[in-house]
């Protein structure tokens, strides 16, 4: 670039922008692997010397020969001195049933409705049959992370949400895989997750896949169909039942979903079905127990995947003979951990307990044993915890805790972990067995009656040991934290350093008019605002509650700055009113003012009454927008619209569905009217808006018709068709547009000056074309949100669009009243508020699961996944698609030059600001919060709070590179497209 040197040139900024990104990515990527923990695990699987006491030091004699199946099960037998009580198992995964379904909540029944849903189940409970708990679950709350967990009794590392989508095969040592060497013959039917877990164990499989949510039928009746088959059979030991339907119940239509009574009756069904099998006069009841359980349970939306009471109340329900009692009370809140359903499992079937498991045997469950044979259950349970916690523990040793210092007569508690787990450990022991005994290989119980101290002293360290082991995790090199940090510190400093030049550099003298906007010195009250809200955000990410309620600091900031903005207006209009008509004269006769938005003459009450209107409307949607949804955690169950909506007929929420597809047509067709479009191709252009339009009323009606039915093939069909024409519409817009306009045009009005004439001519063509672009990008993605959101966000949605193209409005009126950065982070604030605005949250659980499967007829982890993504990120993403418009309507206004036209300023002053703005903020959270999440990796909720969030801005910083990508392509393109149109067109003139 020419002129005056400070301002950096095209290239630098362009340089230094990707070397700063790629700073980044290469912190984040850092930060994600040395920060997110692994679980620390034992290789191999337990044996024989699970059943012995272990030695200090490391283990020695190499690994025991390996035995035939029946072999291993007798000497299994012998060395636990625990006969098995069970010899078949029926496992039932009822994916998503939250406990309280069955066993009510806070010690009360569950409702009338859900109690006359399963009556088979709620006699089992109410004639002591059955035992029934609440299984408490450890985040992340989806599907294969508790199935491990259930099996392993081991909690796996935060990241498996991640894993979740692509499960691997299982290698640790679980219940599974310790049946199978046994000689247990394994049959799976239901979710396909199991046979990726343990691709080679079953002896027949039926899985399906566990993600086409849209599916509540089929997806059980695959598994229900085989039932009496294996019922007459007589080749299994283990039946693993995995029912999905449920769980894509509420994920389609919530806890209140219709479908969600007869999907409990269908689910109780099976359970009588497969009692009754067991029972029948050819099976021996005595020696099969089913075990009804669930991974997870769900919000009132039907998600899950967070930390919350209804997300992690599983079920875990014993039917079985060694659970009968003469006295019960089946709806008292009986809380265990869903890790503690591997060694329960394990004992009572005769196998070792996993290597790594931290979960506690419920001794409930072995009522039919002896007193010594339930003492040596929980000696069993606590000579594993002895194991794991020697390898997590190097100096911890047993036989130390005995030879002196830590039994009986301590009263109070050491300090440290190993201290208090001798003292807990041995005084258990001591109770148990003889002293003098301590030292041999073979201890005998002093006594056989049941005692009741040793019983409280090994419950007391086991469940003392497994709350310490949960939150063990592998430590990984602090200074490869400090390193990823210290790059996103100097990625942010480069990217601010670059926007300080670009405000505060002297810019080259063929932009002196455009100069003039952007720099002012002056402090303003909206930058300073700005300037302090982002302090103010930064400073609330080191707090939970404020990590959790985010949506309010948005809201905040958002209606703040724009009401500052109203403030601002007003007063330019009081300044102003004596001198407005011969201002606004001298403007249209010396500016060179092609935007579609400013293009219309307006004498100055018109335009001051269209900037304060344009202000209200963003003020007021913001206002419907906050008090639509009641976001966050601590206020969820505040009433807001959209919990009122939902209560209402389902036809006055597809009522609304079509009206904001009808206003978005009508948006869009008023927006490309600023063109005059004279040109067939815009003609085109619009008529695949409509049929688009037309495609997502269709889609509305049909789900309306057919909410009954799981899936419906007429509305995948329609989305297709939606996908393939919004595709080929947006494509070719793209491609087209640049060509669509001339470089010289005869509407382009004369000026003082030729060559100022022929600059303004090619800034016509550019915006015009920039304009069709961006109002089609826009235009099109609302309509994919209508199609792919909840029904209830419809109007949230339209609201959004209405804000982003209002603030266009507004600022293309008066470019002198706001700096050009303070636009850009104020149309930011819009993305990030309306990101909320539609009920999204830091947890997990607000992901919108259902909406991924529309238009998809079999389960795609690739396509799911985009869409997931666009369904979460669709207002920030639909802010970035705005400031193409934003471009064509501010950035090249007001450039005028003497000189020949150069297409890299021109490129320059298009897409600086509009790319590296989002890029700073951005940068911003993301280096603050890694700050935050370093500092608090010890905190109580690092992993419900803080890591969430983390995986958000994770997510939100994919969202900025991908909008940033569009508007950065969308310019250099049509920008491309005039430089060579210019220079046919100057080649003809000679």
């Amino acid at each position: 670039m020419a002129g005056g040197g400070a301002s950096p040139s095209c290239t630098a900024v362009a340089g230094w922008t990707v070397a700063a990104v790629l700073l980044q990515v290469v912190g984040l990527c850092m930060f994600l692997y040395g920060f997110f923990p692994v679980k620390p695990t034992l290789p191999g699987f337990s044996g024989a010397e699970s059943y012995r006491m272990p030695s200090c030091g490391p283990a020695g004699g190499g690994e025991e020969p390996a035995l035939p199946p029946d072999q291993l099960r007798s000497l299994y037998r012998e060395l636990s001195e625990v006969p098995p009580v069970y010899d078949r198992l029926v496992l039932m995964v009822i994916d998503g049933l939250p406990a309280e379904f069955v066993l009510g909540r806070g010690g009360k029944p569950p409702s009338k409705e859900m109690m006359e849903s399963m009556p088979y189940t709620q006699s089992l409970l109410a004639g002591c049959k059955a035992a029934g708990y609440h299984a408490k679950a450890a985040p992340p709350t989806v599907t294969m992370p508790r199935l491990k967990a259930m099996v392993s009794g081991a909690i796996g590392g935060f990241l498996d949400v991640a894993f979740n989508f692509n499960t691997q095969a299982f290698l640790d040592d679980n219940i599974v895989d310790q049946l199978h060497m046994i000689g247990y013959k394994l049959v799976m039917l239901g979710d396909e997750t199991w046979i990726k877990l343990f691709p080679k164990l079953f002896w027949r499989q039926d899985g399906v896949s566990s993600f086409y949510v849209k599916d509540t039928v089929e997806v059980d009746f695959n598994v229900s169909r085989h039932l009496e088959f294996e019922f007459a059979a007589k080749d299994w030991n283990v039946l693993i039942l995995h029912y999905l339907g449920l769980d894509h119940v509420g994920h389609i239509g919530g806890r209140q979903s219709v479908l969600m009574p007869q999907k409990l009756k269908e689910m109780d069904d099976v359970i009588r079905r497969v009692h009754s099998s067991a029972s029948g006069p050819e099976d021996n009841l005595e020696r099969t127990l089913l075990v009804v359980v669930s991974d997870h349970g769900m919000t009132e939306g039907g998600n899950h995947g967070g930390s919350s009471y209804e997300e992690t109340d599983s079920l875990a329900l014993f039917i079985g003979h060694s659970v009968h009692s003469s006295y019960c009370s089946p709806y008292d809140q009986n809380e265990v951990l869903q890790v503690d359903l591997a060694p329960t499992l394990s004992i009572l079937f005769g196998t070792p307990i996993p290597k790594n498991n931290i979960g506690v045997m419920l001794p409930e469950l072995f009522n039919s044993l002896t007193d010594e044979q339930k003492m040596r259950t929980l000696e069993l349970n606590s000579l594993q915890f002895l194991r794991l916690l020697q390898a997590q523990l190097p100096a911890f040793c047993f036989e130390d805790c005995i030879n002196g210092k830590y039994g009986l007569g301590i009263d109070s508690f050491p300090e440290s972990v190993e201290k208090k787990l001798c003292h807990l450990l041995s005084k258990a022991f001591d109770s148990h067995h003889p002293p003098q005994l301590h030292q041999g290989s073979n201890m005998k119980p002093i006594e056989a009656g049941y005692n009741r101290t040793a019983v409280d002293a090994y419950h007391e360290f086991l469940r003392y040991a497994s709350e310490w082991l949960s939150h063990r995790a592998t430590n990984k090199p602090f200074y490869l934290l400090i390193y990823a940090i210290a790059l996103m510190i100097v990625s942010c400093i480069f990217l601010m350093g670059i926007v300080f030049c670009l405000l505060k550099g002297n810019s080259p003298s063929q932009f002196e008019n455009y100069s003039k906007w952007i720099s002012d010195n002056h402090w303003h009250l909206d930058e300073v605002f700005i300037i302090m809200g982002i302090f103010l955000y930064v400073s609330s990410l080191g707090s939970s509650s404020f990590v959790e309620e985010e949506q309010y600091t948005w809201h905040y900031l958002t209606s703040t700055l724009y009401l500052i903005f109203l403030i601002k207006t007003t007063q330019s209009m009081l300044r102003e009113s004596s001198s407005a008509i011969a201002r606004t004269k001298g403007k249209i006769r010396h500016e060179n003012n092609f935007s579609c938005f400013t293009s219309c003459k307006l004498v100055p009450t018109k335009q001051h009454g269209y900037k304060l209107c344009t202000i209200l409307i963003i003020l007021v949607s913001g206002r419907i927008l906050r008090a639509w949804h009641q976001g966050g955690v601590n206020w969820v169950h505040f009433p807001d619209i959209s919990k009122s909506l939902a209560q209402a007929d389902s036809s006055v929420v597809k009522a609304l569905q079509i009206i904001s597809v009808l206003a978005v047509v009508v948006l869009y067709s008023i927006l490309l009217l600023l063109l005059r479009p004279s040109k067939m191709n815009i003609l085109v252009v619009w008529l695949s808006h409509f049929f688009c339009g037309i495609m997502v009323v269709l889609h509305i009606w049909q789900s309306q018709i057919n909410t009954s039915l799981p899936t419906n093939h007429s509305t995948t069909s329609i989305a297709q068709i939606f996908y393939v024409i919004a595709s080929i519409s947006l494509a070719s817009t793209f491609v087209a547009s640049p060509w669509i306009f001339p470089v010289c045009s005869m509407e382009a009005e004369p000026t003082t000056s030729g060559s100022n004439s022929e600059s303004a001519i090619h800034l016509q063509g550019i915006n015009h074309s920039m304009f069709l672009t961006g109002i089609t990008y826009t235009a099109f993605w609302c309509l994919l949100q209508l199609l792919l959101q909840q029904p209830i966000n419809a109007i949230p949605l339209l609201l959004i669009f209405v804000q982003i193209i209002s603030s266009i409005i507004h600022f293309s009126l008066d470019k002198s009243l706001h700096k050009k950065w303070v636009q850009i982070v104020a149309m930011q604030l819009l993305g990030l508020s309306g990101h909320f605005g539609l009920g999204n949250t830091n947890n997990l659980a607000s992901i919108d699961v259902a909406g991924a499967f529309i238009g998809i007829s079999s389960y795609s982890t690739v396509l799911s996944g985009i869409l997931m993504f666009i369904i979460t990120y669709g207002s920030p993403l639909l802010l970035h698609l705005g400031m193409v418009v934003y471009t064509s309507v501010i950035s090249t206004d007001g450039i005028s030059t003497p000189h020949p036209l150069k297409w890299s300023c021109i490129l320059d002053k298009m897409i600086t600001l509009p790319c590296l703005i989002p890029l700073v903020i951005n940068s911003i959270a993301l280096t603050s919060y890694t700050i935050v999440l370093l500092l608090m990796r010890n905190h109580l909720f690092v992993w419900s709070v803080f890591s969430p969030k983390y995986l958000y801005v994770c997510a939100a910083t994919v969202c900025t590179y991908a909008g940033v990508f569009v508007i950065a392509m969308t310019a250099v393109y049509t920008c491309s497209v005039f430089s060579y149109k210019e220079r046919n067109y100057r080649d003809k003139s000679i």
